[in-house]
């Protein structure tokens, strides 16, 4: 035993502390993230003694260093974290949690930093203030709120008990996501008779197939069974939409808003603990509740976006009634016995039934004509017109996890490499997170570049969660999977096509949470433009593109049920803000009285009173979401109208497409957090944002009469 531990604990070795273009990916184990994140810290504790004493209030002696010191952690801890996300262990996980709180105490420890704090004063104080960059100048801005909103003004009790609240807080979000992942893996049924699972696609089927061979009945097979059930996304909406056996859908159904909501992996004490720190959080730091913590930094109020969502849930409510209306009728005039009392497991079934008969389009039917690599190439295609870039693969000159794992390199129109990202497909439940992210390896900076080279080169991550590839079949996307895929390169576009050199504004970072989401849902649109749709929907057996007609339905089907699908997101948005401004942790109301208010105006059939999808919402609990998810509408709205600058140039006209993306890439893409995302959309559709165009695109506008 002795000799490997010795082996371990050599530093010089450990992958984590080498120096790297691309991170060492297919190397890194457990073992190397105690002592390597442990050895890293040291080092940059050091950097932050040697910077704070020598310190001056100039680029050179307080940025620079600065930046180094941030940029170094962020990389490594990303990729251990980015590990346990698409790769999790049991080892790797322990690993994590036992260096978590040192990693937190480094982060604590330079946001409060009194030294750094005052020389970013200085320089704001300073005659040469005006002289500085607009960049330079959010830089500073930025540090400044940052620090004061790490406690840095706080007295040393006060500041000693934020930083226990901040300890504890990232070991309960980190607690809550394993806790749901743990919930969704335990869920297992198994179905022998086939008459069981009727209605569920061949995919679906395989999928299940798939998943029981991999528990240990290895005969299993789409045609014949058995089929393994799980909560896994894939198989969770297979289900959910098209399984005629009821009690099935039920028995999923409750299982979903019931996950990690009882015995050891029940999150409601967590949800309680963390509402109940972050009000002291705020409190600490003179605010009257988390949610105006949160707002801080973001370009809503609390005031601004209640009023966002209010005037979308009044916009959408009577659509939603009428929805529900709809699938009463129809499932009526099918003969269903639950027609007068469809409960919340019949609402996808029959909403998916009645989007067939009403468009006559089944999302199993189109998957043929979604295969992955054609999805990709359109998607390229359409990046190299609005944005005039080529994205090549460039498999094997980094390192990956997982065999399935693409690696690409994003050229300017001169040929020279701008950008690289990793993009990771498929759903694998046994060990990656669902849902689907973009995340930074490294970003663009000057500071990072290699001795008096151009900047460093931004570097991201893209993970989508779909059906795999199954016998000879290439992964077959349905219309949702291709959205996402769309989406997540919104995201991965932004910190990619950044031209800013100044490394802590750069790409996505510095942009406010609420703007965030702008590209992602921007690039979303063009999933329903002609001549995009029609360059990646081939079938993949016989090359024919999707047929006209079809089109036409996806497009009349795009406002199907935009009501019911606006009031979900309201009603999370709304429950977040509940939760952050009003509700009293151990007051007369659990958060789950509170979602069932929020509910009441927010969905048209309220939820079960049993229901706790509340322990399974990653986003506001172990995301970066809390008291943010407006942020999703708010960004909708943003997004809706810069693709409104496409619609009203033409969207048939080649030249003026171009002209609109060469401007949406000098100012949305490539200025990042330099500029005030306010400002920057201005200088894009010069004028302020409106709500128009999103509720115009769902379909939801008064109609004149």
């Amino acid at each position: 035993m002795a000799s490997s531990a010795s082996v371990d604990d050599n530093i010089e070795s450990n992958p984590l502390l080498q120096d790297f273009d691309f991170p060492p990916f297919d190397v890194v184990e457990a073992k190397h993230v105690r002592p390597g994140i442990r050895a890293l810290l040291k080092k940059l504790e050091s950097d932050l003694d040697e910077l704070e004493k020598t310190v001056e209030p100039s680029w050179p002696k307080l940025v620079e260093p600065l930046e180094k010191i941030v940029d170094r952690l962020t990389v490594v801890w990303g990729i251990v974290n980015h590990l346990k996300a698409v790769k999790d262990t049991a080892e790797l996980r322990a690993a994590v949690e036992e260096v978590q709180p040192e990693e937190v105490k480094f982060q604590l420890r330079v946001g409060q930093s009194k030294p750094i704090y005052n020389a970013f004063k200085a320089i704001q104080e300073s005659p040469d203030w005006k002289s500085l960059s607009e960049a330079r100048k959010r830089i500073v801005e930025t540090q400044i709120k940052e620090a004061v909103l790490n406690g840095v003004s706080l007295e040393d009790d006060k500041r000693e008990q934020f930083n226990k609240i901040e300890q504890e807080l990232e070991r309960l979000s980190h607690k809550f996501s394993e806790n749901v992942l743990d919930a969704t893996k335990k869920f297992e049924k198994l179905i022998t008779d086939k008459k069981e699972i009727e209605g569920l696609p061949a995919t679906s089927l395989g999928l299940a197939a798939q998943t029981a061979v991999s528990k240990g009945h290895e005969n299993a097979t789409a045609e014949n069974g058995p089929w393994m059930i799980t909560l896994d996304a894939p198989c969770l909406f297979a289900v959910m939409q098209h399984a005629r056996n009821r009690a099935l859908r039920e028995e999923v159904y409750r299982a979903n808003i019931t996950r990690a909501s009882s015995g050891d992996l029940d999150n409601t004490p967590i949800i309680n603990q963390i509402l109940k720190l972050r009000m002291e959080k705020a409190r600490l730091l003179n605010y009257n509740n988390y949610a105006e913590v949160s707002m801080a930094t973001k370009m809503a109020t609390v005031d601004k976006a209640e009023e966002l969502l209010e005037k979308l849930r009044s916009a959408s409510w009577n659509a939603a009634v009428q929805d529900i209306e709809d699938l009463k009728s129809y499932s009526k005039s099918q003969g269903a016995l639950e027609a007068d009392n469809l409960s919340h497991w019949d609402i996808n079934f029959w909403s998916e039934r009645l989007r067939e008969s009403k468009y006559n389009i089944n999302e199993e039917e189109l998957r043929p004509y979604f295969s992955l690599s054609k999805v990709m190439d359109g998607l390229f295609k359409l990046a190299k017109t609005l944005f005039g870039i080529d994205i090549e693969p460039a498999d094997g000159l980094a390192p990956v996890w997982n065999k399935d794992v693409r690696f690409y390199c994003v050229k300017d129109s001169s040929g020279s490499p701008i950008a690289y990202f990793y993009f990771d497909p498929y759903s694998r439940p046994s060990e990656k997170r669902e849902g689907a992210w973009m995340d930074e390896v490294v970003s663009r900076s000057r500071v990072m570049s290699r001795n008096g080279t151009p900047p460093r080169l931004p570097i991201a991550h893209m993970v989508c969660n779909q059906t795999p590839p199954f016998g000879d079949k290439p992964s077959l996307m349905t219309f949702h999977e291709v959205e996402t895929v769309f989406h997540e390169f919104g995201h991965a576009l932004q910190h990619m096509l950044t031209k800013q050199d100044e490394g802590l504004v750069a790409g996505i970072r510095g942009i406010e949470w609420d703007a965030v989401e702008l590209p992602s849902q921007f690039m979303e649109n063009w999933c329903y433009h002609r001549d995009t749709l029609m360059s990646i929907a081939k079938h993949y057996e016989t090359g024919e593109s999707l047929p006209e007609e079809v089109y036409l339905k996806l497009l009349a089907a795009r406002t199907f049920r935009a009501g019911s699908l606006s009031l979900r997101q309201l009603r999370f948005a709304s429950v977040d803000l509940e939760l952050h401004t009003k509700y009293i942790p151990d007051g007369s109301e659990s958060v789950f009285d509170v979602d069932q208010r929020v509910s009441r105006k927010t969905q048209v059939i309220p939820p079960l009173p049993e229901d706790r999808f509340l322990c399974g919402f990653n986003h506001i609990f172990a995301g970066g979401y809390a008291a943010g998810y407006y942020s999703y509408k708010w960004a909708e709205v943003l997004s809706a109208d810069a693709f409104s600058a496409f619609e009203d140039v033409g969207l048939d006209n080649t030249k003026a497409v171009k002209e609109t993306g060469h401007k949406f890439r000098e100012t949305i893409l490539a200025l990042g957090g330099g500029k005030a995302p306010s400002e920057v959309f201005v200088e894009f559709r010069g004028r302020e944002p409106s709500p128009e165009a999103l509720l115009r695109h769902n379909g939801l506008l008064p109609v004149a009469a």
